[in-house]
């Protein structure tokens, strides 16, 4: 954001206006600056140096984008790793779902569509997730046990308690 003023600022003899803007469109259009987009880590300024983070609906944007792109090309349904990718976008964004839909439905009635997915999944993984804390709160197991019982790597089953303890005092009102 701001590249191209950035740009013709510290170099205003090096550039032509057209070609610039033609070359940075050409930039932001493709699929490597896409995916870098759909990172959701911070945006950089010329000199490399972090500026702030990628806005939420920028991040939807540039994963659907790369879907759209790859399914043309691909013979796999790729939903299943879109509507992942979507999960992630809006756990990472910190939004709660109202605010999230609010910033990123379209017009668009398939991507409208994925996302409905996509925060479908989402409400099933918190309710594994709370059935797993839940039942570790009955277990009496430390967390070792617990896991090895559940046939998890410890790391994960921590992930998901976390998760699902968080996800738990978002729900639980202030006194």
């Amino acid at each position: 954001l701001g590249t191209f003023q950035d740009l013709m600022a510290a170099h205003p003899d090096a550039f032509e206006r057209d070609d610039l803007k033609v070359a940075l469109g050409l930039h932001a259009r493709s699929t490597r600056y896409l995916e870098s987009v759909a990172s959701g880590l911070q945006r950089h300024d010329l000199q490399g140096n972090p500026v702030e983070p990628v806005a939420p609906e920028h991040v939807h944007h540039a994963i659907l984008e790369i879907f759209k792109r790859r399914q043309a090309r691909s013979a796999e349904d790729l939903r299943p790793y879109v509507r992942a990718q979507l999960v992630e976008a809006f756990e990472a964004s910190g939004l709660d779902r109202e605010a999230y839909a609010e910033l990123v439905r379209k017009q668009d009635e398939a991507a409208n569509t994925l996302l409905d997915e996509a925060f479908a999944e989402w409400g099933a993984k918190l309710a594994r997730h709370e059935a797993l804390l839940r039942a570790f709160e009955a277990s009496g197991s430390t967390l070792e046990q617990f896991a090895d019982m559940y046939g998890m790597p410890v790391a994960t089953a921590t992930l998901a308690l976390e998760q699902a303890r968080r996800n738990r005092a978002a729900q639980t009102p202030a006194a």
